[in-house]
């Protein structure tokens, strides 16, 4: 008649209660909690449902995969059973804008992102959804839909909304501070590569994406050799998000997170919590910003060594090999891109100089080149969540293709350099 349920109480099918000896005000509450929990259960067949407690709250914790339409329903049947007064969703104020605004696109400002050296990072920010949407169409929901859901019925219950997320522009520009140029190109590698592996998907697979972080198992051969990763894109916002659910208000809350966080999340649940470290953005290391004036100079003593030790005719050539090497590169990057003529000429004339100057990169140049050659269009704005479905349409549309236009320019001129200082001490 008695049983202990999958939550660890013992629970009475047929009389619909606990079996106790006493009944107080808090067993009822607890007894309540714990049946809605128990029936939520049973109709879900689902095991990502945690109860945590802290001071005065209870903290429904569920988790869940960012494309699955059983977490949906999962989020919706919870919320409606449990009424919390607050739900914590696994957003931060610049992703649930982009919920809540659908035509955010149309106020990007492409020339800003140039000057600002974003291009790299909004180019990564675009691919890493193009798998998610194209993951979402295949199985026919939304990207993000379980939080979609949980935000509606929330408001639907009259509870409050708390974002718990980290600002996903601090947790990739500590990504990227710690990355060098060779881990940056093997992402935008990953990334483009995952593209191709939609077809292969299968509902199983997205079940096991329940157990780990989207950008987590995209990154994971950078990660094994950079374990740091790890630590920026999943334990720290671990910590954050463990705090951020801690200190919402109400006394009930329900909090909606991606499952591969509710580990770490029951990790760190005791655990004080620095969350001035988790928000500050480190300086730029003094090793980088040496090398990028040592490189030049190095460069610059090279050339004068050339034209002392060899002459005239030495040093010419040495000239020559550097411009061919930088040009010849940066330009083949811009042609990759499908860039407009002048952009190629442009990579061409400014990779040997802008080689020489780390204030400024042949990328930037022939992406302002670009912009202004081929402005990008209001259908451009609004066709950018479909066209970043394919890879046709990352080079047709005109703003991923500038985007595309600065990093390919930027790693040719990069490999140029390389290839040209040990082709400069050969003429010695």
């Amino acid at each position: 008649m008695f049983r202990v349920d999958k939550i660890g109480f013992l629970y009475n099918h047929e009389m619909d209660c606990l079996a106790c000896c006493s009944i107080t005000t808090k067993s009822i509450h607890l007894f309540e909690i714990y049946r809605n929990t128990y029936r939520i259960l049973m109709k879900n067949e689902t095991n990502n449902i945690h109860r945590l407690f802290f001071e005065d709250k209870a903290v429904i914790l569920l988790g869940t995969a960012h494309v699955s339409k059983d977490s949906e329903q999962l989020v919706a049947d919870v919320i409606e059973a449990e009424r919390p007064d607050t739900v914590c969703v696994e957003l931060c104020e610049a992703r649930y804008q982009s919920i809540r605004q659908k035509d955010k696109w149309l106020d990007t400002d492409i020339i800003k992102v140039i000057k600002e050296k974003k291009s790299f990072l909004l180019l990564s920010n675009l691919l890493l959804a193009s798998f998610q949407k194209r993951i979402a169409d295949k199985f026919d929901i939304k990207p993000g839909a379980e939080m979609i859901k949980a935000i509606e019925s929330g408001e639907a219950i009259g509870a409050g909304i708390h974002l718990a997320d980290r600002n996903i522009r601090i947790t990739l520009t500590k990504t990227w501070r710690v990355m060098g140029l060779w881990d940056k190109i093997k992402i935008l590698f990953q990334l483009v590569l995952s593209m191709g592996e939609i077809d292969e998907i299968t509902e199983e697979d997205i079940e096991k994406m329940k157990q780990e972080d989207v950008l987590e198992t995209l990154l994971a051969d950078v990660g094994k050799s950079l374990p740091v990763l790890k630590d920026i894109l999943i334990d720290e916002r671990d910590q954050y998000l463990t705090h951020k659910i801690r200190t919402a208000a109400g006394k009930k809350i329900v909090a909606v997170v991606g499952a591969g966080h509710v580990p770490g999340i029951k990790k760190y649940w005791d655990t004080e919590i620095d969350m001035a470290r988790l928000e500050q953005i480190p300086p730029k290391g003094k090793t980088s910003g040496i090398l990028k004036w040592m490189i030049p100079l190095a460069i610059f003593v090279l050339l004068v060594f050339g034209f002392y030790h060899g002459g005239t005719h030495a040093g010419a050539e040495m000239i020559t090999w550097w411009v061919m090497a930088n040009g010849i590169l940066a330009g083949l990057g811009a042609v990759i891109a499908f860039a407009h003529p002048l952009t190629i000429l442009s990579s061409v004339l400014a990779a040997p100089l802008t080689s020489l100057n780390p204030m400024i990169a042949a990328g930037w140049v022939s992406g302002l080149v670009e912009a202004f050659s081929r402005k990008p269009k209001v259908r451009d704005f609004e066709n950018l969540p479909e066209d970043i479905l394919s890879i046709r349409g990352f080079w047709r549309n005109k703003i991923t293709r500038i985007l595309l236009v600065v990093v390919f320019t930027n790693i040719g001129s990069s490999l140029g350099t390389f290839v040209a200082i040990p082709l400069m001490v050969k003429v010695l």
